[in-house]
C-alpha cells in the first residue's frame, strides 16, 4: 500500500570484544530529538534510557523476558548489532488521515546467554520522531528446539520523580489521575503519563495478536517504576516474536493523539487483496427485531445519511443459551414473542435504499459456529458482524479473536468487537476490523469530564465504538423520574456536546442514536451535523486540549472541515484559530451550539458566518457542553 518508498539500510556488526560491559549504543530518531541509549550491565543485564529534547523520559530500565524457565536479564553477551533506517509512506484503506509516514531508525541486538549458541534472543529497538518501540524475538535454532514457553516479562519503565498516570483498571471504567507509585493495581493500555518536566508520555503494545495481554503495574520497592504484567503464559514454536512495547513522547497531550499512527506502523501491511467491500459508515441500531421495525429503521437511516442498521442481541434467540442457533432467525421471545422478522426481506429492502445490515453474535455462538455461520451470512448479503461478550486477555482467546477476524475477511464481513477488547493496530493488517468497544461509552452514561479524558487516553490506541446517543436527554430536567426512566439513566451532557463528539471520537463504524428510536426524532435542524459528518478522514488535528478539561478537534474530509469542541463538567471559554484552513480561501461555517433560550426542546441554536484562515472563533461552552462546526469552502 506504500506510495513513496525511500529505504536506506546500513548494517553494522559489532563483536563482543567491541561492546564490552557498560558500553552504550545510541539510537537517534530521524529528527535527532529522541535518543535511546542501550547498555550492557553486569548486574542488570541489557538496559535502556530514553530522552526527548535532552530531557529524561525513561530513566535506566532493564529489558527482560522469561523463557522456558530462564530469565534473560543476566549472563548475557551481545554477539552482534544490526542497524537500518526506514523512511516511507503508505496509504490506509481508511483512517484518521489519508497518508501515513513511517520513518524510524532501528537496531537489532543479537544476544546469547552464557555463550550458549542454543540460547539465543533478539531485541529489536526502533526510534521514531514520536517515540520508541521494542520487541523480543526468539529465532529458530539449527537443531530445532523445544516448545517456547514465555511465563513473563521483567521489562521495566523507570520514570522521573513525580510522574503521574491516568489510571483505569479495566477497559470500560473511568480514569483517575494518580502518582505512579500508587498504581498498585494493573492499569489498562494505553497508559498516559504526565511528567514533572512538562512532557507527556504514553505506553502501550502493538501487534498483540497471538500473545497474552500485558497491563502495567508499579513495582514494589522501586520508586517511579512500572512493569508489564502478562495475563497468562504463552506457548509457541520458534521463530516467534512478542508484541511491540512502545513509548510515545510529546510536548502536549494532543500531540500524542496526533501521533498515534505509530501503533499501526508497528503492524504488518494490509493482507486483504480486494478491499473494495470494506466501507466505513454510520450505524443505527434496530431494537424491535421485527420486519416492520427494521424497515422503519432503514427509512430513518436513509433519511439521515446513515449507511447501516444493526440487529443487536436477540435476533437468533437468547444469546446466553447454548441451544441458541446463529445460523437462523429465531427471535428471543423475551424481546419479541411474535418472531415476525424476515431477515432476507429486510436485507433486500435495505439494499434498495443503500443501507447495509450488520448482525450481532455472542462469542458463545461464535466459538461454536464461526466456520458455519460466516458463509451463511455472506450468502445472505450481510455487511458485517458485531462480536459480543468477547473473551480477552488470555493467549488462547487473543489468538482465537484475531483468527476470527481473518476468517471474516475471507467472507467479506466487517467486524466490530465489543466489550473489553482494545486495539493494538491489527486494523492495518486486516482492515475489516473496523472498530471495537473497550471504552466506557454512552451505554454507561459517563460525565462530560470523562469524555474530555478519553481522547488523550483510550483513543490513542485507535478507534472506539462509543455508541452516540441524542434523544436520551433530560430535556425537561424535572424530578428524579422522567417518563419512567431514572434521571441517572439520561445522558449527562448537553445536546451540542453529543453532536461535537462525532468530530472528536474516531470510529470507522460509528453507531449513532444508540438508545434512540426513529419516533424520538422531531427532525431538529441541528441533526444536519450528524447527517453530513463522515466517519473517516484525510486530516485530523487537535486544536487545543487539556486532559480532563477540554478538547477541540478539526477533521477534514475532501474539501470540508468538521470541528468539535467540548468542555468537562465546568463552563469555559475557548479561542480557536482557524489557521488550518487554506490561505486565501473563504469558507462558510455553520455553528451548532448550546443555547438555553433556543425555542426547540434540545436547546441548540445554529449560526452561520464567513470565515477564513485568519479567523479566531470565541467559543462560550456551557458546563458539560460543546459546539459542533461544519466548514465548507465558498465557491468563487
Amino acid at each position: 500500500m506504500s506510495n513513496i518508498f525511500r529505504l536506506l539500510f546500513w548494517f553494522i556488526l559489532i563483536t563482543l570484544n567491541s561492546f564490552a560491559q557498560n558500553d552504550t549504543h545510541q539510537i537517534l530518531s530521524p529528527d535527532g530529538k529522541m535518543m535511546v541509549k542501550i547498555a550492557l550491565n553486569a548486574e542488570r543485564g541489557l538496559t535502556y534510557q530514553l530522552t526527548y529534547l535532552n530531557q529524561a523520559v525513561v530513566l535506566d530500565s532493564r529489558f527482560g523476558l522469561k523463557v522456558n524457565g530462564e530469565n534473560w536479564e543476566q549472563n548475557i553477551v551481545i554477539k552482534a548489532i544490526e542497524s537500518r533506517a526506514v523512511d516511507t509512506n503508505w496509504t490506509p484503506i481508511y483512517g484518521e488521515r489519508s497518508n501515513v509516514k513511517d520513518q524510524f531508525n532501528e537496531s537489532v541486538f543479537y544476544l546469547n546467554k552464557e555463550e550458549n549458541k542454543n540460547k539465543q534472543l533478539k531485541i529489536v529497538v526502533r526510534v521514531y520522531n514520536q517515540g520508541m518501540a521494542f520487541r523480543y524475538m526468539i529465532p529458530e535454532l539449527e537443531n530445532g528446539g523445544p516448545l517456547i514457553k514465555i511465563t513473563g516479562e521483567s521489562t521495566e519503565f523507570h520514570f522521573p520523580d513525580a510522574t503521574k498516570a491516568w489510571f483505569t483498571p479495566f477497559a470500560q471504567q473511568e480514569y483517575q489521575l494518580m502518582d505512579l507509585n500508587n498504581m498498585h493495581r494493573e492499569s489498562e493500555r494505553p497508559l498516559t503519563l504526565e511528567l514533572s518536566n512538562g512532557l507527556y508520555a504514553c505506553l502501550g503494545e502493538a501487534e498483540m495478536v497471538n500473545y497474552s495481554r500485558t497491563k502495567f503495574k508499579s513495582i514494589p520497592n522501586k520508586p517511579n517504576t512500572i512493569q508489564g504484567v502478562m495475563y497468562d503464559n504463552v506457548e509457541e514454536i520458534a521463530p516467534f516474536a512478542s508484541p511491540w512495547r512502545w513509548v510515545m513522547v510529546a510536548k502536549t497531550p494532543g500531540a500524542l493523539l496526533e501521533n498515534n499512527d505509530l501503533i499501526q506502523n508497528l503492524n504488518p501491511p494490509n493482507q486483504i487483496t480486494n478491499s473494495s467491500w470494506i466501507k466505513p459508515g454510520k450505524v443505527f441500531r434496530e431494537v424491535t427485531l421485527s420486519t416492520t421495525g427494521a424497515r422503519t429503521a432503514i427509512d430513518f437511516a436513509s433519511k439521515h445519511q446513515l449507511q447501516y442498521i444493526l440487529f443487536d442481541v436477540g435476533w437468533y434467540g437468547y444469546e446466553y443459551h447454548d441451544s441458541s442457533d446463529a445460523r437462523r432467525v429465531s427471535v428471543d421471545p423475551k424481546r419479541n414473542p411474535i418472531n415476525a422478522l424476515d431477515l432476507k426481506e429486510v436485507i433486500a429492502y435495505g439494499k434498495s435504499k443503500g443501507i447495509g445490515v450488520i448482525l450481532y453474535v455472542n462469542q458463545r455462538a461464535l466459538a461454536k459456529q464461526l466456520d458455519i455461520i460466516l458463509p451463511i451470512y455472506h450468502a445472505w448479503g450481510v455487511a458485517g458482524v458485531k462480536f459480543g461478550f468477547v473473551h480477552v486477555g488470555s493467549f488462547r482467546w487473543t489468538t482465537w479473536m484475531h483468527e476470527a477476524v481473518r476468517k471474516c475477511a475471507k467472507y467479506q464481513l466487517m467486524v466490530d468487537i465489543h466489550d473489553e477488547y482494545r486495539p493494538t493496530g491489527f486494523s492495518r493488517t486486516y482492515p475489516n476490523l473496523m472498530t471495537q468497544e473497550g471504552i466506557l461509552g454512552n451505554e454507561g452514561f459517563p460525565t462530560a469530564t470523562h469524555n474530555t479524558i478519553l481522547p488523550f487516553t483510550r483513543f490513542i490506541a485507535g478507534a472506539a465504538d462509543y455508541t452516540f446517543c441524542y434523544y436520551r436527554q433530560d430535556f425537561k430536567q424535572t424530578g428524579a423520574i422522567e417518563n419512567g426512566v431514572p434521571r441517572n439513566k439520561f445522558i449527562k451532557t448537553t445536546a451540542a456536546h453529543q453532536l461535537a463528539l462525532a468530530a472528536i471520537f474516531y470510529s470507522p463504524l460509528q453507531h449513532m442514536y444508540w438508545y434512540d428510536k426513529p419516533a424520538d426524532s422531531q427532525d431538529e435542524p441541528e441533526l444536519a451535523f450528524w447527517d453530513h459528518i463522515p466517519t473517516v478522514w484525510d486530516q485530523s488535528k487537535v486544536l487545543v486540549g487539556s486532559i480532563g478539561q477540554y478538547i477541540a478537534m478539526a477533521r477534514k474530509s475532501g474539501n470540508k472541515w468538521f470541528v468539535g469542541a467540548i468542555t468537562n463538567n465546568d463552563a469555559r471559554e475557548l479561542d480557536l484559530s482557524l489557521d488550518f484552513l487554506e490561505s486565501g480561501q473563504e469558507y462558510e461555517a455553520v455553528i451548532y451550539k448550546d443555547d438555553p433560550v433556543a425555542s426547540i426542546r434540545t436547546h441548540v441554536s445554529i449560526q452561520k458566518m464567513k470565515v477564513n484562515s485568519k479567523t479566531i472563533l470565541h467559543l462560550k461552552l456551557l458546563a458539560s457542553g460543546g459546539q459542533a462546526i461544519e466548514i465548507t469552502p465558498v465557491l468563487k
